[in-house]
């Protein structure tokens, strides 16, 4: 099994091990409509790649000014999450983000235990597909690693529960296939959709890593589960744009919210501590706006609504978009959402009983042939 490690994009090995299949060479992109169609007519999304978008200069100036504007409200956030994933599991604890939208939030988190507590925990990034599962080769690689260890899951954020659902299935299969005991809970800096108990904050607020694609993710891809290139021993796959090195961004978005650490640490030790006393519950309550929305819209499949600001980010970056619904246009956290929706000439409906910020609804493409 081959694992890859820093050299597999720009992070630093000390912040992650990438247990991913290196798919650099092979030809998976397809242009954005043909892979939606291919998509709704019944391939996996996970098998090919959408071409990576380069934003204008407007939308990368757009990017650091909300990463500056934001950058202790994030920071805050990590804070908090680490805390929380520090008192129930302590030095135990092995960090396994998701790839990709996870991968930063986990090196933040490992980050700033390593500032808090003096602590250098394992922190690997391993691949998880909806309606795919997890990558059992991956855990199993850590399993053996670190017998010891106890995994604590960590993802961006939460849309509407899609992967908090396929996380906790994954668990179960596997403790039948292999006697294994998992924490299904999943760490996010933000859960606006109420899908997890562990979570930065529950504003739907924009995380500037969001904005863009594998540029502020180690010029990674999302990953890939193709039979034609990822055998039953292997990894999932991804590729890392070596091309793109020099718009690459990841360590300067690591660096300037960890630098911010020193200022809320006491603040996220104090609201960590309040939740361990709050009743708190996931609920999936997001899916009440995402049901509301299938049907006053005819929308046949709820794969096609995307709630929440990452969640519309990513419809606009690598899906077809049809109508972005926005509950409030002045919000500092969209403003990146009506540049991209301008640029790509889709429609924004103002929705303000919404209970996100913003949904991205994808477009039905099947009448058109393939």
């Amino acid at each position: 099994m081959q694992i890859t490690t820093a050299n597999f994009g720009t992070y630093k090995q000390e912040d992650v091990i990438f247990l991913l299949k290196d798919l650099s060479n092979v030809k998976l992109e397809a242009a954005t409509d043909t892979r939606e169609r291919q998509i709704q007519a019944g391939r996996h999304y996970s098998e090919t790649l959408p071409i990576e978008y380069q934003p204008p200069k407007e939308y990368v100036d757009l990017f650091w000014q909300t990463l500056h504007q934001y950058k202790q409200k994030v920071a805050l956030c990590v804070g908090v999450v680490a805390e929380q994933i520090y008192a129930a599991k302590g030095k135990d604890t092995i960090l396994v983000s998701l790839a990709r939208a996870g991968t930063p939030a986990g090196i933040l988190i490992k980050r700033y235990l390593a500032f808090r507590y003096g602590i250098t925990l394992p922190h690997y990034s391993i691949s998880i597909i909806r309606d795919r599962g997890i990558d059992e080769n991956a855990i199993n690689h850590i399993l053996s690693e670190h017998p010891e260890g106890n995994i604590q899951f960590v993802d961006g954020w939460t849309g509407k529960g899609a992967i908090s659902i396929e996380l906790t299935n994954a668990c179960k299969e596997l403790q039948q296939k292999y006697g294994v005991m998992l924490d299904d809970t999943l760490a996010v800096i933000a859960d606006p959709g109420y899908c997890t108990v562990l979570f930065g904050t529950r504003e739907d607020f924009l995380i500037p890593s969001a904005c863009l694609n594998s540029t502020v993710s180690g010029l990674i891809s999302r990953t890939v589960l193709n039979e034609q290139y990822i055998d039953k021993e292997d990894f999932h796959g991804a590729k890392f744009y070596r091309e793109l090195i020099s718009e690459d961004v990841s360590n300067q978005f690591i660096d300037i919210i960890a630098n911010e650490f020193p200022v809320i640490t006491e603040e996220a030790r104090q609201i960590a501590r309040q939740r361990q006393v709050e009743e708190i519950s996931a609920g999936f309550l997001g899916m009440t706006d995402v049901t509301k929305i299938q049907q006053e819209f005819f929308i046949e499949n709820t794969h096609y609504i995307k709630p929440g600001v990452g969640e519309t980010t990513r419809v606009l970056l690598r899906r077809v978009p049809w109508k972005i619904l926005m509950r409030d246009v002045s919000s500092p956290f969209v403003q990146h959402i009506l540049m991209l929706a301008k640029e790509k000439g889709v429609e924004v409906v103002e929705y303000p009983e919404l209970n996100y910020l913003c949904c991205g609804i994808i477009k039905s493409v099947k009448e058109q042939s393939l």
